[in-house]
């Protein structure tokens, strides 16, 4: 049997380096100028009709999560392609009918590879490109061995499976192409060699097999003459003639040259195991004595061209693959992380993944482990709550609460559970106000750069939080918002004048607004509005900018100062002061550094009596008077007019009428 196999090599060989030259393409049926080709069932020159292709959609709306059947592939399918209609959140998943999960099962999604199942090797596809909108699918070539069911992990609207595969119809004769069968494997149990005798068949296989004892590898003859007979592939046509093609003429083979090209082992194989390749080595030899001469002896375009050949077939020892572990669950504190572990075994320079049985050899690495990556911090509340911020009214209250570490040290609030953490400000209210006038500062600018202009404040009443001014409400007297300034007469001259700004286009924040800027010769009393090329060597004011109302944070009010508590000789005066929001309500995001005073001295000179002629004293003991309190009485007011004046402007309120 041997022997035989090589006698085919070596006509095989021959026969595609005699079909080379002339440049006629070789039919599945292996005769030179045969235009047949292997149909979709496999049949070497058939026509379609011996098998059935299966196809369809699955659109069923599906309602609930899970898993859901989407069609049955039977036993002996191939072809079999499933894919999604496109992307989406769904998963497809492959199961035997014996319950085995093949692809996706027990709600575990695998990753993108090959994966054995039914007899055949399926490919899953998920495309991860985000501008892709191809769905998964599952790719084999068949034949299954076992019926299998493909699901759909239901999660969100069904887009629609396209499903297909081929099976063998009743009338179908088997493929002429095993799909399995090595090259040079008997077909059919024997090999077949047409237009010649069985005597001649025998005395090759004697001449090959004393040349296979001398540990020669099988001649490739370049000799221009025909095949005695058309050779046939055991691998690629059955061991009939077709009709169609006629056996060329037995011709006497011609040996005109003394060199031919012969193959001297092969390359070493890519791989120890898991499939690998390696190649034939063609040398120049002398054909008697097969002695290596230089390659130019031979005929170069008769050269063989090498051809891969598998090696090392066998599989790898199965491994188990660890993916990377995932985050901690928690920050802080005990918690869980998890990891991908998988049998998976390289063939063919793919790494497939395998059922775990094949990795019983091996312990199996954990999927889970604890993981803390440091301890948890906690809520302190550092001091007392603040008085209250108004002394009448609704304000606020503050006390310090910060997240400390477990060795102590102050660390950052997320460091600690935000759901915890104990209130650091809340209101407090300090019962009911009277009103008052609240105002800003002048403005430091005049409107106009020179002659009559004005400086504009805010005004706005609130509530009084100082308990001693006697207003119950801010009344119809509005204090001024504007107040003239002068900044000194207009000289007669040429320049540009810009007119008022119009209105901010926002209330608060940056903004823009308008005004009009107009070329002018100023004169002491009036102005006349000249063409705008008489002004153009000055650099012209603009005509919009930016605008800032007032910020979208707080800024300080105050009301007006209270009476002098002395008119001589040094008392003060207050007023209250607030930092409020664009909203008029209390804000503590003033700047300190800015805030304006809340109280000052006032009257600071000496009190001077004045001389009144009418009001002296009368009597001379007129202090026994003032020391009794007798000066309440008109007459003793009378009777001793300057002891008793002087201890009314001493002492406000001293005096009075009975």
């Amino acid at each position: 049997m041997f022997v035989s196999y090589l006698i085919l090599t070596l006509l095989h060989v021959q026969t595609a380096v005699l079909a080379r030259p002339g440049g006629e393409s070789i039919g599945c049926d292996d005769y030179l100028g045969s235009d047949k080709v292997v149909d979709k069932c496999g049949v070497c020159g058939g026509d379609n009709t011996g098998c059935q292709v299966v196809s369809g959609v699955f659109k069923h709306a599906l309602t609930s999560l899970g898993y859901h059947r989407v069609v049955e592939i039977p036993q002996g399918a191939t072809k079999i392609n499933i894919t999604e209609m496109y992307k989406s959140n769904n998963y497809l998943a492959l199961r035997s009918r014996s319950g085995r999960s093949i692809i996706n099962g027990n709600w575990a999604i695998d990753r993108p590879g090959k994966y054995e199942g039914g007899g055949t090797m399926f490919t899953y596809k998920r495309p991860n490109e985000i501008s892709s909108t191809a769905g998964e699918s599952f790719l084999a070539e068949g034949p299954t061995n076992e019926i299998l069911d493909v699901y759909m992990i239901h999660q969100q609207p069904n887009p629609g499976v396209h499903y297909e595969y081929v099976i063998m119809g009743t009338n179908a004769i088997s493929p002429q192409v095993p799909p399995h069968r090595r090259p040079g494997e008997p077909f059919n149990g024997q090999l077949v060699t047409e237009g010649r005798s069985a005597e001649e068949g025998e005395e090759k296989e004697r001449n090959e097999e004393k040349e296979d004892l001398r540990g020669a590898a099988p001649e490739i003859f370049t000799s221009e003459a025909a095949q005695p007979f058309p050779v046939r592939h055991p691998d690629r046509f059955s061991s009939h003639h077709p009709d169609n093609l006629v056996p060329p003429a037995p011709q006497p083979p011609r040996r005109s040259r003394d060199h031919n090209w012969k193959q001297l082992g092969t390359t070493e194989c890519s791989t120890t195991c898991g499939k690998g390749s390696q190649y034939p080595i063609f040398r120049c030899v002398h054909r008697s004595t097969h002695e290596e001469v230089p390659e130019s002896y031979c005929d170069s375009s008769m050269k063989p061209t090498p051809e891969e050949e598998p090696c090392n077939i066998f599989p790898c020892p199965a491994f188990w693959d660890i993916g990377e572990w995932s985050e901690c669950s928690k920050t802080c504190g005990l918690g869980m992380q998890h990891r991908q572990v998988l049998c998976r075994q390289v063939y063919a320079n793919r790494s497939l993944t395998v059922q775990p049985y094949r990795c019983q050899h091996l312990e199996k690495p954990e999927t889970t482990s604890t993981c803390q990556l440091k301890i948890c911090s906690e809520w302190q509340i550092r001091t007392d709550w603040t008085s209250c911020s108004v002394p009448c009214g609704v304000g606020q209250r503050t006390r310090d609460v910060k997240c400390v570490s477990n060795i102590g040290d102050v660390v950052d609030d997320e460091e600690c559970n935000m759901r915890l953490r104990p209130n650091d400000i809340e209101n407090c209210d300090m019962g009911p106000c009277a009103k008052s006038w609240f105002l800003t500062e002048w403005s430091e600018r005049c409107s106009a750069e020179c002659g009559v202009g004005v400086r504009t404040r805010s005004v706005v009443c609130m509530t009084n939080h100082v308990s001693s001014l006697p207003l119950e409400g801010c009344g119809n007297n509005r204090p001024a918002e504007a107040t003239p300034c002068d900044n000194g007469p207009c000289t007669g001259k040429v320049e540009w004048f810009a007119g008022s700004w119009s209105q901010c286009s926002i209330e608060c924040g940056s903004g823009t607004q308008q005004r009009e800027v107009i070329c002018v010769r100023k004169n002491a009393d009036t102005f006349e509005v000249l063409d705008p090329y008489e002004c153009s060597f000055l650099e012209r004011p603009p005509s919009q900018q930016s605008c800032h109302l007032k910020p979208c944070g707080a800024k300080w009010f105050n009301t007006e100062w209270s009476m002098c508590s002395k008119s001589c000789q040094g008392g003060f005066r207050v007023r209250e002061v607030r930092c409020l929001s664009d909203d008029m309500t209390l804000s503590n995001l003033c700047d300190p550094q800015l805030k304006p005073e809340e109280k000052e001295s006032c009257n600071p000179q000496d009190c001077v009596p004045e001389v009144d002629e009418n009001c002296k004293d009368r009597y001379y003991n007129c202090n026994v008077v003032v020391q009794a309190r007798l000066c309440v009485y008109n007459y003793y007011k009378t009777a001793c007019c300057a002891s008793c004046t002087r201890v009314a402007n001493r002492q406000p309120g001293f005096l009075g009428s009975r």
